[in-house]
């Protein structure tokens, strides 16, 4: 389908064409390109209201600054879809997200406008201040801008950069995009307190007073700066409470202004520009702005997949047969159907109610399903404290977001042996959002910790007995469960919860000269390997290990008596890995056999399909067949000539 763009948005093929129109044509350029982003996205898929969002800011950013000469950082890059129209990429955003194509997120190696690769939230400030001291240092005159909304300023990586920019004197400005939204509706007292900020009539008259007398001052001279500053201030503190926390940091705080007014907003950023030293100016925005289904349900339009633009029907695969449901969905439904039987049963989540479906528990159990904002130290230590008092807390976190936390599941889990239990949603690669966001090295990071256990499941059915098990009294140590994102194998997936032997796993079909061991949900593409390489009459093995921590040495021995080929398969990667803790068993019991591990490569793995990418990276069924047949090429050789 061949999208076009508007007359203007045509013309745009870098932030210099962008400055040849009159601030008057701004206007339409931003409806171009809040059309086109719809157009897009509806057809080919990919995040979405935060994009719509942030079209004005986004349009007067490259208006009024020199791009790529200053230096634009955008926090997570959800929201940056406008950005990446405007500085080059127009003619190939169809492929967004695609397997080749552009990434999802603001990356170094695809534009010289992606200042700074994100994907992670809460990291711009803080690059963007070490962009400022480096242009401080060399003594050009760069100006760096870091774009956060007000769920990423809940980490605290974002307070720890803004400590360090108030008393750094970088010239750097943060522009704080408030639309009370990260992915799920904020949480916390910041939210409490912006909120306040934008809805005290007194500060905004003030402020209305105080921008206009400023916008008068030629802030040219040290006199007129010192002026600005003084009147400033003075007005500032009468305002209470409205300002102190940005001001008390030793940032200057502007706003809040309209976020979708591109005259203001243009006119602000052309005034900040002359101000020396860090800044903050708070924007208020509609996250789905422009569109109205998105405005209206904002977590729903985060990212829907295909749709209808005029009618806004969001298309889904339609099927014959029940299908399974997705691991989040078990995980969401199994912990609600523990809790109401289990009172010490409590679920954190940092900033992802609806993506881990914890949300199912908030709803029936507020006072027990908690999300904490984006804080992945702090959620795994607030379970900790929750273990000390005999809680039972199900700590859910994607695998990529772990590692933000990895010191607090060391130091303040692992070591006290608190019984915490670690549910890593996203495990292994994740698809479109790429390097970002796969869930590669949570086995290698949590394996070489002790008391740890680290678990996997085949199968949804084995998803609710690890969590039945991980919450039981006899279960003392900290518990990790690692699923993948999206659809398991089991239509008909509830299932009697059953304790599992913690540290046993399962021999699923005995075989002849080569076994295929596998961790995890990568499992269900060894069964298939294994049914396609039948008619070469090889009859391979299948052992599901279920624990890589403690792995289950008893199995281990019957493999290595019995098996003189072995091929471990896991979604994660090689290095340090599952396949990694067989060859240590191996080489600890002197055992010797041809072992071929597959999984993950020691490279970034780039964005895609899950198929395209399991496919790349040679796990997927083909691909352990592919293994099988090699390592067994004598005996195919024979049946094929027989």
């Amino acid at each position: 389908m061949d999208i076009k763009p508007g007359p203007l948005l045509q013309q745009i093929n870098q932030p210099s064409d962008l400055k040849q129109l009159g601030k008057e044509q701004l206007h339409q350029v931003c409806n171009e390109l809040r059309q086109y982003i719809i157009d897009v996205v509806s057809v080919h898929g990919g995040h979405f209201a935060a994009s719509l969002g942030v079209v004005e800011l986004t349009t007067a950013l490259h208006y009024v600054y020199n791009t790529p000469y200053d230096q634009l950082v955008w926090d997570v890059g959800h929201q940056a879809y406008g950005h990446k129209i405007l500085t080059g990429r127009r003619d190939n955003f169809a492929s967004n997200r695609k397997y080749g194509g552009l990434s999802g997120f603001p990356k170094r190696t695809e534009s010289e406008y992606d200042t700074f690769g994100v994907g992670h939230s809460s990291t711009s400030i803080s690059a963007a201040l070490g962009m400022a001291l480096a242009a401080k240092y060399k003594g050009e005159d760069r100006k760096s801008v870091a774009v956060i909304g007000d769920g990423s300023m809940t980490a605290g990586m974002a307070f720890e950069a803004m400590n360090h920019a108030g008393v750094s004197d970088a010239d750097m400005l943060i522009i704080l995009n408030d639309n009370c939204m990260s992915i799920d509706p904020n949480v916390g007292a910041l939210k409490e307190y912006l909120t306040d900020i934008t809805t005290s009539p007194v500060y905004n008259k003030l402020k209305d007073d105080v921008w206009k007398a400023l916008g008068k001052l030629p802030v040219g001279s040290n006199f007129s700066r010192e002026m600005a500053s003084k009147l400033e201030h003075s007005i500032k503190g009468m305002v209470n409470k409205s300002s102190n926390l940005f001001e008390a940091l030793k940032i200057r705080y502007f706003g809040p202004i309209d976020g979708h007014n591109i005259t203001k907003l243009v006119d602000t950023l052309q005034d900040l520009k002359n101000i020396p030293g860090p800044k903050i100016l708070h924007i208020i925005t509609v996250k789905g702005k422009g569109y109205e289904l998105a405005e209206k349900d904002q977590t729903k339009w985060h990212a829907p997949g295909l749709f209808d633009k005029i009618t806004g029907e969001i298309f889904k695969k339609k099927y014959d047969t029940p299908q399974p449901p997705k691991y989040q969905d078990v995980f969401g439904h199994t912990i609600l159907e523990m809790a109401e039987n289990n009172p010490a049963i409590f679920g954190i989540t940092p900033a992802m109610p609806s993506g881990s479906s914890l949300k199912i528990m908030m709803d029936k159990m507020p006072d027990r399903a908690i999300d904490v904002g984006i804080c992945e130290q702090h959620a795994v230590t607030v379970s900790a404290g929750l273990a000390t008092q005999g809680m039972k807390v199900f700590c859910n976190i994607y695998s990529s977001f772990m590692q933000r936390a990895y010191d607090q599941v060391v130091h303040d889990v692992a070591i006290q042996k608190l019984p915490v239990v670690f549910c890593l949603d996203r495990a292994g690669l994740v698809g479109e959002d790429g390097p970002t966001h796969h869930g590669a090295y949570d086995i290698p990071y949590f394996r070489c910790i002790p008391n740890l256990i680290v678990s996997a499941p085949m199968n949804e059915s084995e998803l609710r007995n690890l969590m039945y098990t991980s919450q039981l009294e006899s279960t003392e140590l900290p518990f990790v469960i690692r699923y993948p994102r999206g659809e398991g194998v089991m239509p008909d997936w509830r299932t009697e919860l059953k304790e599992i032997q913690i540290g046993k796993g399962r021999k699923l079909k005995d075989g002849d000269e080569i076994a295929i061991l596998s961790f995890g949900h990568p499992g269900n593409f060894a069964a298939s390997a294994i049914r396609d390489v039948k008619q070469y009459g090889i009859n391979p093995a299948h052992y599901d290990l279920r624990f890589v921590k403690p792995i289950d040495e008893d199995l281990l021995h019957e493999v290595f008596q019995r098996y003189p080929k072995i091929i471990t398969v896991e979604d994660g990667t090689i290095v340090g890995g599952f396949g990694s803790a067989v060859l240590e068993f191996m080489a600890v019991h002197n055992y010797q056999a041809q072992v071929k591990m597959l999984g993950i490569p020691d490279r970034i793995v780039e964005h895609g399909s899950l198929k395209e990418l399991h496919r790349e990276c040679g796990y997927d069924a083909a691909a352990i067949a592919d293994t099988i047949k090699e390592m067994m090429k004598d005996k195919v050789s024979v049946q094929l000539f027989q």
